[in-house]
């Protein structure tokens, strides 16, 4: 934005209010009283909770900037484009009796608040028709659930939307409450392999709401899930696990363990290792910004103790000058860096001159052969790291080349691989349902993998994350296709999700890394999110 609001004027009255009458929101006339005594009691909801947005002007102005607690930092939405919405997650369930919006001078003139259980399905509770522009103290709410919305219907002003602070008061169902939940029954073992044990169990209950579950292994919490159900892998073979489940509640309230179970993998396995991999790493942000993504990711490389670290591209923004690496990436993913095999992003191309940035931070590591494609080997598994943006088409500037000499390369060091198993990466997927969509830059690079019988493909530049089933040239499922994974879930703002592929195992718009359980001869991936829940587990796949 070129310019600042004025100074604030103080509160506006509520005559501009138009509340909704709805089922799911307005209490029985025979509450209200017991209501209004409980809006005496309400906190601060929303602060340093996570955001998502519509648009972004840019990385500067993050949907949490919103909710930073600070009148100073602020979100704010693309230019001349209506509508616009801004969504918070409280956490858990809660009655909203206020809401109290600070607007910056790209105001809305008209917009409204919305509710929601799940995120998806909102419902109005208030409109607002002749913005001005002030701070906005809309009070006098009754309205239940977890996702609150603001969205802009009509800009007050040429610009977008933009506010210092959005403010959700209430009280969440879990205050008060000490009652532990029950604890998990039936705990038992599925699918055992020589590195991954999957477990299942009944679910638990509790008198506000379950939160997920505790998995521990030898006695040590190793994981957790959202749902009664957990795949541990990176196990080692013909080696005997003791598991027990216990439930957590949303006060936090921890049920005792369940009955254990010991599970023995079976023989084999060899050659097991764990690698990490994310892409779309480090925002302009660090550990004192309590929403900084890639400061959480970096925490759960180091849980992993990985034996390397993939990034798919875009580890630094915006332009990704070397001076930014060394203020944001080095200060959190930089502690891997020894062990890192990196690609670089369109981001990085945005630098003067082209990679600069990328190059001297990385150095020899990022350019092993002196190109910024190469490959190496762990164990029985062949890595091709791949340049995508050298001949990417569709990206603000114009490619380096066609990428003759890259997919020659590739072609022959494809040709001249000893492993048993190979995994590719690069920066722009050729499948996705994500922000960007499917990439036809991508599509040659792809065909080489089918023609190679490559097991696994890692990208990232769609801000999300999406695992497919095995896929052939045309996209279609084929049990001799590599398994692709978008995985540009590592710090940078979250996109939009788009329709999902007939392909697609699992898409979601989180932030997380991927954890791959490798072996001699077969791999298994999970996506872990930043609070340490497993929110996706793949099969056990075999090696071509």
């Amino acid at each position: 934005m070129p310019f600042t609001r004025p100074p604030l004027t103080g509160l506006r009255p509520l005559r501009r209010l138009a509340p909704v009458i709805a089922a799911a929101i307005v209490l029985p006339s025979a509450a209200i009283a017991a209501a209004a005594a409980s809006q005496a009691d309400d906190v601060l909801l929303s602060q340093g909770k996570p955001v998502a947005t519509s648009t972004v002007e840019s990385s500067s102005y993050a949907g949490s900037k919103a909710v930073d607690g600070s009148g100073t930092t602020r979100w704010a939405s693309i230019e001349g484009a209506d509508p616009q919405w801004l969504r918070i997650d409280l956490g858990q369930a809660a009655t909203v009796h206020r809401v109290v919006l600070n607007w910056e001078a790209a105001y809305a003139k008209q917009y409204r608040i919305e509710i929601s259980d799940n995120g998806t399905d909102f419902t109005t509770v208030t409109t607002v028709d002749d913005g001005d522009g002030k701070t906005d103290d809309l009070s006098g709410l009754n309205a239940h659930g977890r996702y609150v919305r603001v969205v802009g219907v009509t800009r007050g002003t040429s610009y977008g939307y933009s506010l210092w602070e959005a403010q959700v008061y209430g009280l969440t169902d879990a205050a008060g409450d000490h009652q532990a939940p029950t604890t998990p029954t039936g705990l038992t073992a599925g699918e055992t392999t020589a590195t991954s044990v999957a477990l299942s169990w009944n679910a638990a209950s509790d008198n506000v709401a379950v939160a997920g579950y505790d998995i521990l292994r030898n006695g040590t919490v190793v994981a957790s899930s959202d749902d009664p159900s957990y795949t541990d892998i990176g196990l080692a073979s013909d080696t005997a696990y003791t598991y027990s489940v216990r439930t957590r509640d949303t006060a936090g309230n921890l049920s005792p363990a369940g009955a254990p179970i010991t599970v023995k993998t079976k023989a084999g396995g060899s050659g097991a290792f764990i690698l990490a991999a994310a892409g779309d790493i480090a925002e302009q942000c660090t550990a004192s910004d309590s929403d900084c993504a890639h400061v959480k990711t970096a925490k759960l490389v180091d849980q992993m103790k990985p034996a390397a670290v993939i990034t798919m591209g875009d580890n630094q923004y915006d332009n990704a000058h070397l001076s930014d690496y060394k203020n944001y990436y080095d200060k959190t993913w930089g502690k891997f860096k020894s062990i890192t095999h990196p690609v670089p992003g369109n981001h990085d191309t945005y630098d003067s001159p082209k990679y600069n940035g990328y190059d001297k931070y990385f150095g020899d590591i990022g350019k092993p052969d002196g190109k910024r494609y190469y490959s190496w080997n762990m164990g029985n598994w062949h890595f091709v790291a791949i340049d995508s943006s050298a001949f990417m088409t569709h990206d603000d500037f114009a490619p380096d080349s066609t990428g003759s000499d890259e997919l020659a390369w590739l072609k022959q060091d494809l040709a001249n691989n000893t492993k048993g198993c190979v995994a590719a990466y690069w920066h722009h997927p050729r499948w996705s349902s994500g922000d960007h969509g499917d990439n036809k830059d991508s599509i040659e690079l792809w065909n080489i993998m089918v023609d190679n019988k490559v097991d696994l493909v890692l990208n990232g530049h769609d801000h999300d994350y999406e695992r497919f089933i095995p896929q052939n040239a045309s996209g279609k499922s084929d049990k001799n296709g590599p398994v692709e994974i978008v995985g540009g879930s590592g710090g940078a703002d979250l996109y939009k999700l788009g329709t999902k592929h007939a392909t697609t195992a699992k898409l979601l718009k989180t932030y997380g890394v991927l954890k791959l359980s490798m072996t001699d001869s077969t791999f298994q991936t999970q996506l872990i999110g930043v609070d340490g829940k497993t929110l996706d587990s793949s099969p056990t796949y075999t090696c071509h």
